[in-house]
């Protein structure tokens, strides 16, 4: 918990430099509790003048028993057992598709995996980086609202910088309920529904400018509740 606050809030200013391409984008340590799925975007970015393939390496993993670890495309994860990872990068380009998942587990553990990345066309200049992971016991979380209708506890990560959550119960099976998310100028930016058959919802940021963010519980059609959520790049 001690290096929570460091985790949330500042990124690894150093880029990691390689044959013809730049990677950045890595946090010192990503945080989740135990049964989360915690995912590690990175960023690559071509610096030639032709494409490039870039291969993507595991050399090493320090996880739980019963922790996995794989590769996560545009969020379509492949198979545990692939350690390797092609990318083709056009000249210029920056791609930031690929994700590093850990599947949290049944126990809190500080868990390390090791890769390695080269330019396909020049294997034996490789960066090597870590990406370490603090899994930590599930926190009771307060409800910030409760009604005969509904209770929900607040947003979580917040600064968030891809995606949050929000976790709920809904208490009437004829309630419907929504979160709505909208800037500083009152626009709506995001509508998610609360299903009565589920108890949390996935708030998508990545594609939302970095600043303050509000969001509001409605309750058949009526604002209840504005809390504010901080979108971090």
């Amino acid at each position: 918990m001690k290096y929570l606050w460091l985790a949330t809030f500042i990124l690894i200013t150093t880029t990691l430099y390689g044959q013809g391409f730049e990677m950045s984008g890595l946090q010192e340590i990503y945080h989740g509790n135990v049964g989360d799925i915690i995912k590690a975007p990175l960023k690559f970015k071509n610096t030639t003048d032709k494409p490039i393939t870039l291969v993507i390496r595991k050399v090493n993993a320090q996880i739980g028993a019963t922790q996995k670890n794989y590769y996560c495309l545009d969020n379509n994860c492949l198979d545990q057992k692939n350690d390797d990872i092609l990318l083709k990068v056009e000249p210029g380009q920056t791609i930031s598709s690929l994700q590093i998942t850990l599947e949290g587990g049944l126990a809190a553990s500080e868990s390390v995996i090791k890769y390695i990345v080269y330019n396909k066309q020049s294997p034996n200049d490789f960066t090597e980086f870590d990406i370490n992971f603090s899994v930590e016991e599930k926190v009771v979380k307060q409800s910030i609202y409760t009604s005969r209708h509904i209770t929900l506890h607040d947003v979580y990560p917040n600064p968030v910088s891809d995606y949050a959550y929000v976790d709920y119960k809904i208490l009437s099976d004829r309630t419907k309920a929504r979160i709505v998310i909208h800037n500083i100028l009152g626009n709506s930016v995001g509508e998610y529904d609360l299903p009565l058959a589920e108890s949390r919802i996935k708030i998508r940021t990545e594609e939302l400018n970095a600043g303050i963010y509000f969001y509001t519980l409605y309750i058949d059609n009526e604002g209840v509740m504005t809390r504010k959520l901080v979108v971090k790049n």
